[in-house]
C-alpha cells in the first residue's frame, strides 16, 4: 500500500475501532470537557461578584467577554502553530495554559486582575478546542467520523453543566473562588495523560513523511499495520494541495461554504452564552431563587450531549439538513421558554429540549467543518469558524446585557434570542445549495 490519504482512511475504515482509538477519544473529551467547565466558570460567580466586590452589571459584562475575546485570540492562532509545531504539542500547551491561569484566578483580587487572568485561560482554551477536534476526526472511520467527533465535542456542554452543578456544591461551602481552583486542578491531573498517551495526527505526519511514526500508530489501532508499505513521494504529492491553511480556507472554491460555517457557529454561540451567562440573573428577576436560577441554567448545556445522536444522523443523512433542522425547532422552543416564564416545571422541560436541539448542532458543527476542509487546511478551518463564533458569543452577552439594562420583559428578550436560531438554520440551507451533500437521499 501507499501513504495516498485514502490508503490510510482506508486501513481505518476496515478495522475495529481500537481500544487505542477509545483512549484518544477519552483524552479529547477530557481535553473538550475542561475547556467547557473553564469557559463559563465566570457566569456561575456573577452573583458573588456583585455580592462581593460590588461589581455592576457592566463589570460583569467585561468579565465574560474578556474570556471570550481570548479564546478568540487563541483559536485563531491554534491552526498556524500546529501547522508549523505540530497537533500534539499545541494542545499540552493550551491545556497547561488554561490550568495554570485558572489556577491564578484564584488569587485575583479585584475586577481588573481577573480579567487578565481570564484572557489567559481563554487564549489556552481557545487554542485546545479545534486541535482535538481535528486529532479525533484523522484517526476515526469514515462511516462514523461525524458521530466520533461529534460525542467528543459534546463534553463542552456536558462541562458546562458541570460547572453549575459544581458551584452549588463549593461555593458555598469554600467561596466563590474555589471554582476556579477546581478548574485549575482538573488540567494539571491529565497534563501527563497528554503527554505520554495522546498521539499526533497521522495525516499530519504522513503530509511531512514521518511514515515510521505514521505505521506505529496503526500498528496501536491493528497489527496488520506490519504490512502496511508506506511511498513518500505518493504521501507528498497527494496531501500537500497548492494551498494550505488561511489559503485554502478562504479559496474560490471554499469560501461561501466557511462564510456559511462562520455564520451558523457565530449565531449558535449568541444563542448559548446569551443563555448561559445571563439566564441565572435573569430568572431571578422573575422571581426564581439563586439555586433554582443555576439549575435551570446548567439545564441548557447539558442538552449538548445529543450530538452523539445528531452525529450519528450525519454519518447516514444529509448533515446540512440535520444540523438545519436542530436550529429551526431550537428557534420555536427559545420562544415558548419566554411564554411561560411563570412555570418552572414547564421551564425544565422547554430548557433542556432547546439545549439538546441548539446544543447538539452547536456541538456538531466541528464535526461538519472537519468534514468540509481537506488535511491541509482542516485544523485552520476548524479553528477560525471556532475564532469567528468566539465575538457570536460576545455578542450575545452585550444583546441580552442590552435588553437586560433596558428593563425588557423575560418574553422579549427570549424571543430575541431565537432569532439566530432562525439565521442559523438559514445560513445552513444555503450551504446545502452551494455545496449539496446526497446522503441516502436526504
Amino acid at each position: 500500500m501507499t501513504a495516498v490519504r485514502g490508503d490510510i482512511q482506508q486501513f481505518l475504515n476496515v478495522h475495529k475501532f481500537s481500544s487505542f482509538q477509545w483512549m484518544v477519544f477519552a483524552l479529547c473529551f477530557c481535553t473538550i470537557f475542561l475547556d467547557g467547565f473553564n469557559s463559563a466558570a465566570a457566569s456561575y460567580i456573577a452573583p458573588s461578584l456583585i455580592a462581593e466586590w460590588g461589581a455592576k452589571k457592566e463589570n460583569l459584562t467585561l468579565v465574560f467577554n474578556i474570556t471570550l475575546l481570548g479564546l478568540a485570540v487563541g483559536t485563531f492562532s491554534s491552526g498556524p502553530l500546529s501547522d508549523r509545531f505540530g497537533r500534539k504539542p499545541l494542545v499540552i500547551i493550551s491545556v497547561f495554559l488554561f490550568g495554570a491561569s485558572s489556577l491564578f484566578s484564584y488569587f485575583a483580587y479585584d475586577l481588573r486582575s481577573l480579567c487578565v487572568l481570564r484572557f489567559v485561560t481563554g487564549l489556552g482554551l481557545g487554542a485546545a478546542m479545534p486541535l482535538v477536534v481535528a486529532i479525533i476526526h484523522e484517526i476515526s472511520p469514515f462511516d462514523r467520523r461525524s458521530l466520533v467527533t461529534s460525542a467528543m465535542f459534546c463534553g463542552f456542554p456536558i462541562g458546562v453543566a458541570t460547572g453549575g452543578y459544581v458551584s452549588l456544591m463549593v461555593i458555598p461551602l469554600l467561596g466563590w473562588k474555589s471554582i476556579f481552583l477546581v478548574g485549575g486542578i482538573m488540567p494539571m491531573l491529565i497534563l501527563p495523560a497528554l503527554m505520554f498517551m495522546m498521539p499526533e495526527s497521522i495525516f499530519y505526519l504522513a503530509e511531512r513523511k514521518n511514515l515510521d511514526e505514521v505505521r506505529a500508530i496503526l500498528l496501536r489501532i491493528s497489527p496488520d499495520a506490519a504490512e502496511f508499505t508506506l511511498s513518500p513521494a505518493t504521501a507528498k504529492l497527494k496531501l500537500n494541495p497548492a494551498r494550505t491553511g488561511l489559503a485554502l480556507v478562504l479559496s474560490p472554491i471554499n469560501l461561501l461554504g466557511s462564510v456559511a460555517l462562520w455564520l451558523t457557529y457565530f449565531m449558535g454561540l449568541v444563542i448559548f452564552y446569551g443563555i448561559v451567562n445571563w439566564m441565572p440573573l435573569l430568572f431571578q428577576e422573575i422571581g426564581l431563587s439563586a439555586q433554582s436560577a443555576a439549575r435551570l441554567t446548567a439545564l441548557f448545556p447539558a442538552g449538548g450531549f445529543g450530538a452523539v445522536l445528531t452525529g450519528w444522523l450525519m454519518d447516514k443523512y444529509n448533515s446540512n439538513w440535520i444540523l438545519c433542522l436542530c436550529f429551526g425547532i431550537s428557534a420555536a422552543i427559545i420562544y415558548l421558554i419566554g411564554a411561560l416564564s411563570g412555570s418552572v416545571p414547564d421551564l425544565m422541560v422547554l430548557i433542556f429540549i432547546a439545549g439538546f436541539l441548539t446544543g447538539s448542532a452547536q456541538c456538531s458543527l466541528p464535526a461538519l467543518a472537519a468534514a468540509f476542509y481537506p488535511t491541509a487546511g482542516r485544523v485552520t478551518g476548524i479553528a477560525w469558524m471556532l475564532g469567528v463564533g468566539r465575538f457570536g458569543g460576545i455578542a450575545g452577552s452585550i444583546l441580552v446585557a442590552s435588553l437586560f439594562e433596558q428593563h425588557m420583559p423575560f418574553s422579549y428578550i427570549l424571543s430575541m434570542i431565537a432569532i439566530p436560531a432562525l439565521i442559523a438554520s438559514a445560513a445552513l440551507a444555503i450551504k446545502q445549495g452551494l455545496y449539496p451533500e446526497n446522503k441516502h437521499g436526504f
